[in-house]
């Protein structure tokens, strides 16, 4: 009879700058992982990654000093052995493509379950590539077609990050309060965020903004 040692659990680094969300996430993955730490910034996220190697780092998209792609970028030289999972709200082709290319394994939203959650660390840790439903016809579509060409919109290149999810959120029906609640924002930002879009784009209300971010596949 022979004793089999058992596997340890796949150590996970928490990139979010919403304190709730990584308690959140922290919670519901419970014993399937071991959390390892957690950073709110770019700046922190890549000294405690080089500090802690961890095997896998969940990572938020828009962060207000640089996000997601700024610690891909920083960690994938010089630990190319950490995987990412980029973990976020928005399901934008252009978030999910950037990130990718910046050397994100996976892309999924955070409405997925706790259970799904943990079985895309896994399969992320194992070298699979994992995305959200819906997800990978973007990758694919974008690498098939212009394999070396960013995604570029002039118009939507005017927008910050945060201004895209607001006017994703906005597009798809979301209330002022819903928006504020799903981005964990005041009710006041949202209308700050809001103005801004409309007049970046020169548009005069929420129903055109809603057209021009359907004819640009943000919905």
């Amino acid at each position: 009879m022979t004793d089999e040692t058992p596997a340890r659990p796949l150590r996970v680094f928490l990139v979010d700058d919403h304190a709730m969300f990584r308690a959140g996430v922290r919670a519901e993955l419970g014993p399937r992982v071991s959390v390892i730490g957690e950073a709110a910034t770019v700046a922190e996220a890549i000294s405690a990654i080089a500090a802690h190697e961890p095997d896998v780092v969940l990572l938020d998209v828009h962060m207000p000093d640089g996000g997601g792609r700024a610690v891909l970028e920083a960690m994938r030289k010089t630990h190319p052995h950490v995987k990412f999972l980029a973990l976020s709200v928005s399901d934008a082709a252009e978030d999910v493509i950037g990130l990718i290319r910046a050397g994100a394994r996976g892309y999924v939203t955070k409405t997925i379950s706790a259970d799904e959650l943990a079985d895309a660390i896994r399969r992320v840790a194992d070298g699979d590539a994992v995305f959200s439903p819906r997800l990978a016809g973007f990758v694919l579509d974008a690498f098939a077609s212009r394999p070396d060409q960013p995604v570029s919109d002039p118009e939507l290149d005017q927008l910050t990050n945060r201004e895209r999810e607001v006017l994703r959120l906005l597009a798809r029906g979301y209330a002022y309060k819903e928006i504020a609640k799903e981005l964990f924002i005041s009710i006041k930002t949202v209308e700050t965020h809001v103005s801004n879009v409309l007049r970046k784009l020169q548009m005069s209300n929420r129903y055109e903004l809603s057209r021009w971010a359907a004819d640009r596949r943000l919905v």
